[in-house]
């Protein structure tokens, strides 16, 4: 098994938990993950004939945004619902499932290789970064988006709503092994893609304010929607339900003008080219 076909635990338990939930994810979650469709496009320089693989597609975000440029556009992801949704949502594209750092193209494929949110995902963000190089031509781009830590003040809500409620934090929560983690810092994240021996590597932070209706944002947590929910997805009936109650009481902190939650999040958006 070589380097880049390894897993890990961390790996499967991801699979897990994402298992079926790729139209709950569309629902709520997939609106948060796609503020930062653009800027991840404009950072790879995206536009016509250029040929882009998207990894991690999830719902086909930044695959359909990357076909609305002209872009020729590949996309994977390991989830078989997300490859569904995504062929759906981005029908110009190839969306075929693979999964990291074990991606199903030859060397030197694509111009461009994108991942929104997905390095996160991953037990070995090294490796994923690496792979993502890879498959990209010399003198292409790499370009990918993770959290900030702390991310927003969504995860923050419902981390107050558990406190609150007297949950205890599942025993059972996946951790990336210590030696393969990074600081979720520009520095941290920018450290990946120059390991990956990325050339002119830059890391910014993007914030912006997330809307969402309270019902549609608790919604993605109690259907156990990514690592944000597992905290409360994992609980008996019965917690769940002061959780909930807690939540409504502190959603009175986040509501806006019009009722929806205004929730400030952050992520970090590296990039970097292949030498050629």
């Amino acid at each position: 098994m070589s380097e880049y076909e390894a897993g890990t635990d961390f790996d499967a338990e991801e699979r897990r938990i994402w298992a079926g939930r790729a139209e709950a994810f569309q629902a709520g979650f997939a609106k948060l993950c796609a503020h930062t469709a653009c800027a991840l496009l404009d950072a790879a320089a995206v536009g016509p004939g250029v040929r882009l693989l998207d990894v991690g597609t999830g719902i086909g975000t930044v695959a359909a945004a990357a076909c609305d440029r002209g872009a020729e556009v590949a996309a994977v992801d390991a989830e078989p619902g997300m490859v569904e949704l995504a062929r759906r949502n981005a029908p110009a594209a190839d969306v075929r499932e693979g999964v990291l750092p074990g991606l199903p193209f030859p060397a030197g494929s694509f111009d461009v290789v994108v991942a929104n949110f997905v390095v996160n995902h991953v037990g070995r963000p090294a490796a994923a970064v690496a792979a993502m190089r890879a498959a990209t031509r010399p003198g292409g781009r790499v370009a990918a988006t993770i959290w900030c830590a702390p991310a927003g003040q969504g995860h923050e809500l419902f981390d107050r709503a558990a406190e609150a409620a007297g949950a205890q934090p599942p025993a059972s929560l996946p951790r990336i092994a210590s030696e393969y983690d990074f600081p979720r810092t520009p520095e941290g994240f920018a450290g990946l893609f120059t390991a990956a021996g990325l050339a002119d590597v830059s890391c910014e932070t993007l914030s912006w304010d997330h809307l969402a209706d309270p019902e549609e944002w608790w919604g993605g947590a109690a259907a156990g929607v990514g690592m944000i929910s597992q905290k409360i997805s994992r609980q008996d009936p019965d917690t769940i339900k002061r959780i909930k109650a807690a939540y409504d009481e502190l959603t009175h902190e986040f509501v806006g003008p019009d009722g929806r939650l205004v929730l400030r999040y952050h992520a970090l958006l590296a990039a970097g080219r292949v030498e050629s």
